[in-house]
């Protein structure tokens, strides 16, 4: 259960670093992740990003020292964190419910925000439908834009939904069926993590570079701003999503590290994963969730 253990690490690391001045980022470095795959990693097993749970548990703190003891506003404020004392009130009265200086009367009530950790618990009891595919190298002709890390898991962010509209908007699909036959337009919605040092991941939207693909129109594309994303041999576990948007991704990722990491002797690993939306696809399939994978213990 190696993931549980990295999870646990970087709670601890937080826990013992919260008057400092750190993010989410820290402690993915401090378990030796990308902050990307750490930010999703948490997001779904926690139900909150790192970032929230670091401000809630220094929010949580605050209430409870300035109600037991005469720290005054001010020096809470620069304790926990915060640069003024009128954003710390902001976020206080936010999480409280009450201001920090109505906080230090006797019997107002406070939030109470504990540390978080990790146990294991029952999953699953229903089927999980997966398979196992081995990849080769692979090219793919696609529009990429960068997006902050935060936005993965976020259910209310819409900026991959939006990139998607205004992809078709402005006629990428169009341009990308140029390179397929009919019946072989099947396009794929790219996810890399592997950007060093960076706040940012990359998201394409493409179609797969082989046989069937008509080279010469590649160039043009390219010469229009668009990218080829390369990948390299890998293991890959592949999901059916089924659904009528894009809300069974998330619940699959979610299931995904609650259920087939814990049971199937495999690991996540830091390469690109990807949807693959197909032109001709079955019943009810909204796409299928590729999420790269090694054998637990195998580098």
């Amino acid at each position: 259960m190696e993931w549980v253990k990295l999870l646990q690490t970087a709670i601890d690391y937080m826990e013992d670093h919260l008057l400092e001045k750190i993010s989410y980022e820290d402690a993915a470095r401090a378990v030796h992740m990308s902050s990307y795959n750490f930010h999703r990693t948490f997001s779904l097993m926690a139900g909150m990003t790192a970032s929230e749970y670091i401000r809630n548990r220094r929010l949580s703190l605050a209430g409870q020292e300035l109600q037991m003891t005469d720290m005054k506003v001010i020096d809470a404020a620069y304790k926990y964190g915060y640069e003024t004392p009128e954003s710390f009130t902001k976020a206080f009265s936010r999480f409280h419910g009450v201001t920090p200086k109505a906080a230090k009367l006797r019997g107002t009530r406070l939030s109470l925000f504990n540390a978080l950790v990790i146990k294991i618990t029952l999953e699953g009891g229903k089927a999980m439908d997966y398979r196992i595919v081995e990849t080769g190298n692979k090219r793919y002709a696609a529009k990429v834009k960068a997006f902050k890390n935060e936005i993965i898991n976020d259910n209310g962010n819409q900026e991959i939904p939006d990139f998607w509209t205004q992809c078709m908007k402005d006629k990428v699909f169009d341009a990308l069926y140029t390179l397929k036959p009919e019946g072989k337009r099947d396009l794929y919605g790219l996810c890399s993590p592997t950007i060093e040092d960076e706040d940012t991941f990359d998201y394409g939207i493409g179609v797969v570079i082989d046989e069937e693909t008509a080279i010469d129109k590649v160039q043009d594309l390219i010469n229009q701003g668009f990218r080829i994303w390369e990948t390299g041999p890998a293991t890959y576990a592949v999901f059916s999503c089924y659904g009528e948007d894009g809300n069974c991704i998330n619940e699959m990722w979610s299931r995904f590290f609650k259920e087939f990491l814990p049971q199937s002797g495999y690991k996540h690993t830091e390469e690109t994963d990807f949807e693959i939306y197909f032109e001709k696809s079955s019943p009810g399939l909204f796409c299928e969730l590729w999420i790269p994978v090694t054998v637990q213990g195998k580098e």
